[in-house]
């Protein structure tokens, strides 16, 4: 191996056997042999993988639930053992990959970081150097003395997670530890694998469903799908591609079609993850109405921006008058930092009265629901500055 590399994944496979049946006697069980009945099933995890991690890499790794990255990472780290294929590692790694694993609830804080310092393959002294970065990382030293069962789920998150990133390891693993404690620990959070990306002589491997941060923190990435190593190449396109197959399983589950009067939905006319600021997302909005009622009403069409990242309406319309079933729209995102979008929309007409319900002069009759609205993405590799939704102008 290259004195470069870090990590080497050469043709790994890895199945799991799954019980089918329950065996309540033995003769049931010989029966059941001489039938051919197993009792069990082979599923297939993870296919034929390779790929390779230079030292100073920031390599993320990214798939949907079930995809097998996360037992990707337990081989990596020496948790599981691949039926086929190897993997070779050149340096001390570290990993944090389920919250818990080498802490006692009945030890103390302190007693916690010697345990698990220890589990991780370092000596006292070792530990006893890095002790103070790790309580001070934490924010926990007024209660290292307590015992870890009377901590908050979130205290010991803190604590684990500051034994992972603080220990004077070359390698790290991680596995969705993005969302770990409050605003400010997470801001703090990102603030060191900021440092540790201009850290050469860190490698970290991440795997994450949070695709701005694989664009903000990798350098590299890899795509599993179904056991298989589906991408590995540019960086942006990977990320895309990930987010057009969650939207496209999201499509693919419309909602039970019930029978309504008066119904708005919505189509995209544009691709759902756009990655230029000089893109738009264009939509149609249309309507279909049955109730005799609104027939001869004048109906009017209203739509939301919502930012599903950080929260909030981003952009309302307002009402518009619609000519006919249908309307198109178009939302610029030059204006936007990257985040994720969804998009609803409600059908009105002129209220018969107005007042702090109805302040525009119309009322809804009809609202898109689950599987009648849209979603799309917008993430540019080049913009870093996430915090806020709108850029200054």
């Amino acid at each position: 191996m290259s004195d470069n590399i870090a990590v080497k994944v050469e043709h790994v496979s890895k199945h799991f056997r799954l019980p089918t049946e329950s065996s309540s006697s033995l003769r049931t069980t010989m029966v059941n042999y001489f039938k051919g009945i197993k009792g069990y099933r082979e599923q297939q995890v993870l296919k034929d993988i390779s790929f390779e991690v230079e030292k100073g890499d920031f390599f993320g790794i990214v798939g949907r639930n079930g995809s097998g990255k996360s037992t990707l990472l337990k081989i990596i780290s020496q948790i599981y053992v691949p039926e086929k294929g190897s993997v070779t590692i050149d340096g001390k790694l570290v990993s944090f990959i389920e919250l818990g694993v080498g802490f006692n609830p009945e030890l103390t804080g302190r007693e916690n970081v010697y345990l698990n310092g220890a589990l991780l393959g370092f000596s006292t002294e070792e530990i006893n150097e890095m002790y103070d970065d790790i309580v001070e990382f934490a924010e926990l030293s007024e209660f290292m003395n307590q015992k870890l069962k009377n901590y908050s789920s979130g205290m010991q998150v803190r604590l684990a997670f500051s034994v992972a990133i603080q220990a004077k390891s070359d390698i790290l693993v991680l596995d969705e530890i993005l969302a770990v404690g409050d605003e400010a620990f997470q801001r703090k959070s990102r603030e060191f694998f900021e440092e540790i990306r201009q850290d050469k002589s860190k490698t970290v491997i991440l795997v994450t469903h949070d695709m701005s941060a694989v664009q903000r923190y990798c350098n590299k990435v890899i795509y599993i799908k179904d056991g298989k190593l589906e991408k590995s190449e540019n960086l942006q396109e990977i990320t895309n591609q990930y987010s057009e197959d969650n939207l496209e399983s999201r499509s693919t589950h419309p909602r039970k079609k019930v029978e309504e009067k008066t119904r708005i939905w919505l189509e995209a006319k544009s691709n759902q993850v756009l990655s230029d600021s000089t893109d738009t997302f264009d939509f149609l909005v249309h309507i279909e109405n049955n109730d005799e009622r609104y027939q001869k009403e004048q109906l009017y069409v209203s739509y939301s921006l919502h930012d599903e990242r950080r929260g909030g309406i981003a952009f309302d319309s307002g009402p518009t008058p619609l000519t006919g079933n249908e309307m198109a729209a178009s939302i610029p995102v030059r204006n936007f930092h990257n985040t994720e979008f969804k998009i609803t929309a409600s059908l009105r007409k002129k209220a018969d009265v107005i007042d702090a319900i109805n302040p525009d002069g119309t009322e809804m009759i009809a609202f898109t629901k689950n599987g009648d609205d849209l979603q799309f993405i917008f993430r540019d590799i080049k913009d870093k500055a996430d915090y806020a939704l709108l850029k200054e102008i």
